[in-house]
């Protein structure tokens, strides 16, 4: 079994995808100063691109902040990456980043806050992934 770790800009369109999995999630905090959340043994991401028009700062700041850390990033087993199709090669460039660089499958992509056709699919793929149906984080 593994967790969900997410990160959402003030915008919310992330975090309303999350709630709408109903799945137990820890948050990574908007503000640089607030504390990390543990990370789960394992757990897959779920993270907003924010790129500019040539794919510079895809990866939000604190997610990056957050997977700097060896303990953390070694329980990522997946990427689930949003975006914004208007932005053509950049959609969803922050799941193929973290992928690269941290050596673990995208999973997924979604539009912004998703469809209730994303949530059937990321609920079903993440069960499929982890094994069971059910996902149980502390």
């Amino acid at each position: 079994m593994g967790g969900i770790v997410y990160f959402s800009s003030a915008s919310g369109n992330t975090a309303r995808l999350v709630a709408r999995l109903g799945l137990p999630a820890r948050r990574i905090p908007i503000s640089p100063s607030d504390p990390m959340p543990a990370a789960p043994e394992r757990y897959v991401l779920i993270c907003p691109t924010y790129a500019d028009g040539q794919g510079r700062g895809a990866v939000p700041k604190q997610v990056i902040r957050f997977l700097n850390d060896p303990e953390r990033r070694a329980g990522l087993r997946g990427i689930i990456a949003g975006g914004n199709r208007n932005f053509g090669a950049t959609y969803a460039l922050a799941g193929r980043v973290i992928s690269d660089k941290c050596n673990v499958p995208v999973l997924y992509r979604f539009e912004l806050a998703g469809t209730e056709t994303d949530i059937d699919r990321i609920a079903a793929g993440l069960n499929e992934f982890w094994g069971t149906e059910c996902l149980i984080t502390a």
